[in-house]
């Protein structure tokens, strides 16, 4: 009998590993035990696809809904999503002093969003170890504040989960109105906040603010990151600030300048894919909505644990326009020129991503019985994987959670991954005369 190989590219086996780690977690989320009560196949579906591409938007509340053993699933989804299957299959190999083979680093070159194969196992490695010290001293502060107030069990348990879910980026809270019992708390507020930001980031940024300790020893990415964070973040909360502050049902409700101030600052680094909330966002203004939507497409840092076309893309776009109107030939920031072929690659991502969320909008526009802001919201918020909502997540149809399913998986993996799957490389070398269109 002859058996025929199944060769896999590097990008068709991390989509795979990903549908089947997905597929595991919808079994196990259906069983029995996982539920307080029975749930849907396409509920159970959407939740580990939710909580596999970090994203955090929920069908069915996650405190109530899913039992400790079904949190506990949700919770390893989580971190699996979060810090790479890869990375945790390498330090299983490590450990069996298994070699890891070129294929298999190219795969986890691209699962962590890498340009090069050199030193990623060295990346995987510290990356491990950083990231789960990281959660493990969050833990311990958030502990400080829920275990007075919860009791020792459920306390530290609380204290575990959020931990995890803010670290990755995921935004699945126990909760039903997720931190909005907290809007004014300043140690869950900074904890975790701190912990989002600090995953989204990037681990290249992490790794090179650990080894450089200096800001001008640092790589122009990891400059781009720190700067560009700052900016984006301090923008939002003013912006977000100035429209809410009058707003009755947001911010005009808030006893204290101090909880206004918090709330602001809270739902304008949030949008950076984060996920959770202390105010209504379906109270929020129109205006804030749509700033929100911006944030959240723009999303967080390559190689980092939450989603969107990533900051430096939306930076290289913005210095490519700023280029071609100033007529120069050469992008540059910080005195160093961005090649044409990460131009390019901005250029496509942006262009495919805005294509599938176009679709998307469209199709459920059709289908759902919400109107289109919110639509657009929830569409852009799954590519994100940021997981916030105006409230309809519970009430879409069928067709309607299946698409946003594939949104969240889209915006995990990256466009150009799922572009790079179905694509056949063209290896042909032929060049044909060049002749100018009309543009613009």
């Amino acid at each position: 009998m002859n058996h025929r190989k199944i060769n896999l590219s590097p990008s068709q086996l991390l989509i795979l590993i990903f549908l089947v780690s997905i597929g595991i977690g919808s079994m196990l989320l259906k069983l029995p035990i996982a539920t307080t009560e029975p749930i849907r196949y396409i509920d159970a579906l959407f939740t580990a696809t939710s909580a596999m591409t970090v994203t955090g938007l929920v069908v069915v509340d996650t405190g109530t809904t899913f039992t400790l053993f079904g949190q506990l699933v949700i919770v390893s989804l989580i971190q699996l999503g979060g810090l790479g299957i890869m990375s945790f299959a390498v330090l299983i190999f490590i450990a069996l002093g298994r070699k890891i083979s070129l294929k298999e680093r190219i795969v986890i070159q691209q699962s962590l969003n890498q340009t090069s194969i050199g030193g990623v196992i060295y990346l995987v490695r510290h990356l491990l170890i950083f990231s789960l010290a990281i959660e493990g001293i969050a833990m311990i502060f958030l502990a400080f504040r829920w275990v007075p107030e919860m009791g020792w069990g459920q306390g530290l348990y609380y204290s575990f989960f959020h931990s995890i879910s803010a670290f990755n980026n995921a935004g699945f809270a126990l909760w039903s109105d997720s931190l909005m019992g907290y809007v004014g708390d300043p140690v869950i507020n900074i904890v975790i906040s701190l912990l989002f930001i600090i995953g989204g980031l990037g681990f290249t940024v992490l790794m090179d603010l650990w080894s450089k300790k200096k800001f001008k020893k640092m790589s122009l990415h990891s400059k781009l990151m720190i700067v560009g964070t700052f900016v984006i973040n301090i923008v939002s909360m003013l912006v977000i600030f100035a429209i809410e502050v009058n707003n009755p049902n947001t911010l005009g409700g808030l006893s204290s300048v101090g909880d206004k101030w918090w709330a602001a600052y809270f739902q304008a680094v949030t949008t950076r894919t984060a996920g959770f909330n202390s105010l209504d966002i379906g109270s929020l203004d129109e205006s804030t909505i749509f700033l929100m939507v911006l944030l959240m497409f723009v999303g967080a840092g390559s190689a980092s644990t939450g989603g969107g076309i990533k900051l430096t893309t939306f930076i290289v776009m913005i210095l490519a326009v700023i280029t071609y109107l100033k007529g120069k030939k050469e992008v540059v920031a910080g005195r160093k020129s961005i090649s044409n072929e990460i131009v390019f690659r901005s250029l496509a991502i942006s262009t495919i991503s805005l294509t599938f969320i176009f679709i998307a909008v469209f199709l459920l526009n059709i289908t759902e019985e919400a109107s289109f802001l919110p639509l657009l919201f929830e569409v852009v918020s799954a590519f994100g994987t940021v997981g916030l909502s105006m409230g309809i997540t519970a009430t879409l149809t069928t067709f309607g959670k299946v698409m946003i399913i594939f949104i969240m998986f889209l915006g995990k993996l990256g466009p150009l991954t799922l572009a790079f799957s179905l694509a056949k490389p063209d290896k042909t070398n032929i060049r044909y005369p060049s002749e100018s269109i009309l543009t613009g």
